[in-house]
């Protein structure tokens, strides 16, 4: 597998970049956000890359982290999600928001990007869920010191109820931005979001 690609940027196009390294240019598709990151031609740029074998070509994808390139190969895991559609969810805006969105199950946000529907969106969510990992996601919202606490208090609440790491920060993820910093009710909002998944 090629990992990654270091070389000059020598072609732009709206779904992939060319990237000269030892005489040979590679065509690399790309997130329009990072395509738009690279800076201009004659840039040196690194990429982390994703060799996609298939009995009729060889592609290459493109990421700015290798996160981003695992969160790629997560979504290529779902059926019917192919690298076009995995592309096109990777654009439509940070991964951050996309691990998010995934993982509160908001399937509107989803299915708003082009290739997915509600049926494929819904999809994601079922059998992503529980992989995609939460920890560090923002919320929305600023956490001061006292909602970080009240988090750390509902997740070990939560765990001792049985709930996974990725289960009880999906659930924190979720609650409003007005939550009240009462255990019982925080409890009580989890559990109502662990019974509409």
């Amino acid at each position: 597998m090629i990992a990654s690609i270091r070389g000059i940027l020598i072609a732009v196009a709206a779904d992939h970049v060319v990237v000269e390294t030892g005489g040979i240019g590679w065509m690399i598709y790309a997130p329009r956000p990072v395509i738009a990151a690279l800076g201009d031609i004659g840039a040196t740029v690194r990429l982390f890359t994703y060799l996609l074998v298939r009995e009729d070509s060889l592609t290459l994808y493109g990421f700015e982290t290798v996160e981003q390139r695992q969160l790629f190969e997560t979504l290529l895991s779902v059926t019917g999600v192919g690298p076009q559609a995995a592309l096109n969810l990777l654009s439509s805006g940070t991964t951050d928001e996309l691990r998010l969105a995934i993982a509160t199950g908001d399937v509107t946000r989803l299915a708003r990007t082009p290739r997915i529907g509600k049926k494929l969106a819904e999809r994601l969510v079922l059998e992503l869920k529980g992989k995609i990992n939460v920890k560090g996601l923002p919320t929305g919202a600023a956490v001061t010191p006292a909602v970080a606490a009240a988090n750390a208090e509902l997740s070990e609440a939560l765990i001792s109820l049985g709930f996974t790491d990725a289960e009880a920060a999906a659930a924190i993820a979720a609650l409003p931005s007005d939550a009240p910093p009462d255990l019982e009710e925080r409890v009580r909002l989890a559990l109502r979001y662990f019974s509409a998944s």
